[in-house]
């Protein structure tokens, strides 16, 4: 299937890495279905594509409400007929605090957006993708350098993004008797959008570091290459992080 054929789902596809997610893929050809809560940046992420209103969706929508997946992804089948990909890239913004000060509140609010969403929707795209004509397709799941090392003072988003990581890995398992894949990239830091300066990181040892990063076209281009993939190849997970970048070893 060339790429012109080809659509894609990306949640959280207002802003940030999502945005930059959704751009890439509308310029190598993709149609793509854009998801999120905030309908005004959706249209934004639309605009900046400037391409044919035939190969974009703007799809609001909150993918913890089951309700809401299923009619997004009924949305998603009626404009475009078919899903190739799905992107699950929507997060939560939760506070960095020590585990006796996180609120409940904002544990909940990582585990429902970062594994619940990205379950429904997981389960939606699987529903969909084997029972299309030609059958299969993937599924790409955000995943962070603390889905395998933590930083500290983060136990939600680092328990949220290791149990994307089992999903991940279920997912894949699953998806080979229908022809979906599923692969996971982590990122590391990105220079932020607006150019400001990447603020000081909490290392392990409590003191504060400003870290390297990268531009946000290096984990665009790692992305489109694991969505180009034939579905006959995987590519089960993808780091990409700036090189000097306290990953390996930082804990």
């Amino acid at each position: 299937m060339s790429t012109e054929d080809r659509i894609a789902l990306v949640t959280g596809g207002g802003s940030g890495l999502g945005r930059a997610a959704a751009l890439a893929l509308l310029e190598q050809g993709w149609s793509v279905a854009l998801t999120g809560r905030r309908e005004t940046l959706l249209k934004e992420t639309a605009d900046l594509a400037n391409v044919p209103a035939s190969r974009v969706l703007v799809a609001p929508a909150d993918i913890t409400d089951p309700t809401a997946v299923a009619d997004l992804f009924t949305a998603v089948q009626r404009y475009f007929g078919r899903l190739d990909l799905l992107f699950n890239n929507a997060g939560a913004a939760v506070p960095r605090c020590p585990i006796e000060d996180i609120r409940v509140e904002d544990w909940n609010r990582a585990l429902d957006t970062l594994v619940t969403g990205a379950f429904l929707c997981a389960q939606q795209a699987f529903r969909v993708m084997r029972a299309q004509s030609p059958g299969g397709g993937r599924i790409i799941n955000m995943g962070a350098p603390s889905a395998h090392a933590p930083r500290p003072n983060a136990i939600a988003y680092t328990t949220a993004k290791h149990a994307l990581l089992g999903l991940t890995r279920a997912l894949s398992l699953d998806g080979r008797a229908h022809g979906i894949a599923c692969g996971q990239i982590d990122v590391g830091n990105v220079t932020p959008p607006d150019g400001s300066g990447q603020p000081a990181a909490r290392q392990a040892d409590g003191t504060l570091a400003v870290e390297q990063t990268i531009p946000a076209e290096r984990f665009t281009e790692a992305l489109v290459l694991m969505a180009s993939m034939p579905l006959d190849t995987n590519i089960q997970f993808l780091g990409v992080f700036p090189t000097t970048m306290p990953f390996v070893g930082r804990g």
